[in-house]
């Protein structure tokens, strides 16, 4: 199969649904009011690349390459990052709606998610060391032997972690979200 080489190129209210991207390697490309949905991205390696405004709903992530990338206002949903080649997986979301996608297994150190939806992800066995969840909504997301050492959740909320099952340790929490801490108790707190 043929690959393509793309650097520093815009697509801009593009729909990739029914016609797949090309296979290939995109370095500092943008893509802005895309939509990607149930679109099919095996194999294709993203560096330094940003997506505006995209949907990428159920997208297939075979093997592909994302390395410093920016995803901003995007609708994520049911998305498995851990198909992804995760050698040197690095990207942030700020803006984001993640439900229902899953991280399980990857090494995201400090990953910043910022002002976004992650309702029902999975982060199970997941290594999010020093990484911040800034302003993020965390309904019924699963940390479960996740490394969450030094992670910011001090502006995050309705998150239910066991530390018991989770390595914690200088990890950051508000007051307020310290109940997210005790579910397990199943006891009341008064504010």
């Amino acid at each position: 199969m043929n690959r393509i080489f793309t650097e520093g190129k815009e697509y801009e209210n593009l729909n990739f649904r029914n016609k797949t991207l090309e296979a290939g390697d995109y370095e500092e490309c943008t893509f802005k009011n895309c939509d990607f949905s149930d679109s099919d991205l095996t194999e294709i390696n993203f560096l330094g690349c940003e997506f505006r405004e995209c949907n990428l709903s159920l997208v297939r992530l075979a093997r592909t390459s994302f390395r410093e990338v920016k995803f901003i206002n995007c609708k994520l949903l049911g998305l498995h990052f851990e198909d992804c080649n995760n050698l040197m997986i690095s990207f942030g979301f700020d803006g984001c709606t993640l439900d229902l996608s899953s991280f399980s297994g990857l090494k995201l150190k400090k990953t910043i998610f910022s002002n976004s939806k992650i309702i029902e992800a999975d982060f199970t066995g997941t290594d999010l060391s020093n990484s911040s969840y800034i302003n993020c909504d965390l309904q019924r997301t699963i940390f479960m032997n996740t490394n969450l050492e030094g992670v910011d959740f001090r502006t995050s909320f309705n998150y239910s972690i066991d530390p018991d099952m989770n390595r914690m340790k200088k990890a950051k929490f508000s007051l307020s979200g310290l109940a997210g801490l005790l579910d397990k108790y199943d006891i009341e707190i008064d504010s």
